[in-house]
């Protein structure tokens, strides 16, 4: 006699009573975002694709907290490929791993040389704003002189 065990794994199947559930407008109203930039989060491989009904996108409140997760890397300046990276190292709540560390050194080394260089750019408009020269020429050719920068003066002939 032959025996067929049948199983199915599907998020459609393993729905819970408990799992709220809701449409792309709703998710995207609760993470004030568009509903492109989700679609779009999703056809990067930020967001799971979600299980359909009617052929209409479900989601559950742990994709909105993902998708917070997503704005909030965004807005804190990581590209999407480092919120990816990131993400990956979420899975299954494990521990901050290599990779996330390696990724967080790279960015504060990267936050380091940009405020290096806003620093450097905040000293030169102080002085352009003091400065008494008779032209934007003087001043940046004295500039140069006095602060060992390499400023290329404008020369018309």
């Amino acid at each position: 006699m032959l025996e067929v065990k049948v199983s199915f794994k599907s998020r459609l199947f393993l729905k819970t009573p408990e799992r709220k559930e809701m449409k792309i407008g709703e998710l995207a109203s609760r993470t004030a975002l568009n509903a492109s930039a989700i679609r779009y989060y999703e056809r990067c491989g930020l967001l799971a694709a979600p299980y359909r009904v009617s052929g209409q996108r479900r989601y559950s409140d742990d994709d909105v907290h993902r998708v917070l997760l997503i704005r909030f890397a965004s807005d804190m300046g990581f590209t999407l490929g480092e919120i990816k990276l990131f993400l990956s190292g979420l899975r299954d709540k494990a521990p901050v791993g290599p990779r996330w560390r390696k990724l967080a050194h790279h960015k504060i080394k990267e936050v380091n040389e940009i405020i290096q260089r806003s620093r450097r750019l905040k000293s030169l408009l102080e002085h352009l704003l003091q400065c008494h020269c008779a032209s934007l020429q003087v001043c940046v050719e004295r500039l140069s002189l006095s602060s060992g920068l390499v400023l290329i003066p404008y020369r018309t002939n």
